[in-house]
């Protein structure tokens, strides 16, 4: 993974590796709160951060558990 910074210090772009693709391409990401078990009588504690990344060269997106995230 590699991000393109602005001269401000934000990070305007986010290249990965696309598995559908097969290429390098820019990836929307965004940090998402799920519920995991919508059905539970714990729903409301049952919440975890995701890291949800979409190609634009595709659109596939994948969703990561944060606290399974490791290498990115």
């Amino acid at each position: 993974m590699t991000a393109t910074k602005s001269d401000d210090g934000f990070v305007t772009d986010i290249v990965e590796s696309c598995p559908d693709c097969g290429r390098d391409t820019v990836h929307e990401v965004e940090i998402e709160i799920r519920t995991e078990n919508e059905h539970s009588d714990n729903a409301a504690f049952s919440r975890e951060p995701y890291r949800v990344s979409t190609c634009t060269g595709c659109g596939r997106t994948t969703a990561v558990r944060m606290n399974n995230v490791r290498g990115l």
